[in-house]
């Protein structure tokens, strides 16, 4: 379906979007150092749009990432980075759509909750998650000196959000379920198939193993095996009918087997 979409809609997708979403928090980082009162007039508030401000709906997405000005590059440019990614690896019109789908089931989830602010914070937490499962050897500097490689960061991300929707308000579980939404859409199947590779792979490795471990050589008397006694040499008893085998001890004095008569 995605695919007939971009076919029909791709001549609207809009190009270079992270550059305008970071240009739009830049903006508005510098206006709260100025005016702090300015941010609380950005945050999506569904009770206060149902009263009129309806800008709320679009400058929620603008709100800055954080407060501290060296962080705010920092995440700014990262975000920049991540989101350019996204759109080379997808195409514009994909990106947008998986930015759209983060955006909608976030004001989806505000409205439930209509007297508690929501930020963006969860929708560029979606494209984290994205860049992370495309690229996981991807290494940052943390604090532009400890590399890390964005996998084992991820892990922590996808560790907070288990940890906020186990013990988080209402609120909190319905944008982390907001934040996902898109990720398990877009990436959903392949996840699947990696897991029921996986299992087949285990499937294999373990039966692979036992074989490997599986003596070629038993005494029918004692049971011992070339595993248990790797110095035993095992012979095999002609005047017995079927391919049985003996070790030193046993191969001059033993029963014959025969044949079952039915």
């Amino acid at each position: 379906m995605l695919n007939r979409l971009e076919q029909k809609l791709r001549y609207f997708a809009i190009h270079d979007l992270t550059l305008y979403l970071v240009a739009g928090q830049g903006l508005s980082f510098v206006m709260g150092l100025v005016r702090p009162e300015i941010l609380e007039r950005l945050m999506l508030v569904p009770a206060l749009v149902l009263k009129g401000e309806y800008w709320r709906l679009a400058t929620f997405v603008f709100y800055p990432p954080v407060s501290n000005p060296i962080f705010a590059v920092f995440t700014l440019y990262f975000f920049y980075l991540m989101g350019t990614a996204l759109e080379n690896h997808w195409g514009a019109f994909r990106y947008n759509i998986y930015l759209l789908i983060a955006y909608l089931a976030t004001v989806a989830a505000a409205f439930l909750f209509p007297l508690q602010a929501a930020t963006n914070v969860y929708i560029d937490g979606s494209v984290f998650l994205a860049f992370a499962y495309l690229y996981p050897e991807f290494v940052i500097y943390l604090f532009f000196i400890l590399p890390v490689k964005i996998k084992w960061i991820a892990a922590l991300t996808w560790l907070f959000y288990f940890v906020t929707f186990a013990f988080g308000n209402g609120q909190s579980r319905m944008l982390v379920i907001a934040s996902v939404a898109n990720f398990l859409l877009f990436f959903g199947r392949d996840i699947m198939l990696q897991i029921r590779y996986g299992g087949r792979k285990m499937q294999w490795q373990a039966r692979h193993f036992a074989e490997s471990n599986k003596p070629v050589h038993i005494c029918a008397v004692c049971g011992k095996t070339d595993l248990t006694d790797p110095e035993m040499d095992f012979r095999y008893c002609g005047q017995c009918q079927g391919r049985y085998g003996y070790c030193e001890e046993h191969i001059r004095n033993h029963e014959h087997k025969v044949a079952s008569e039915a």
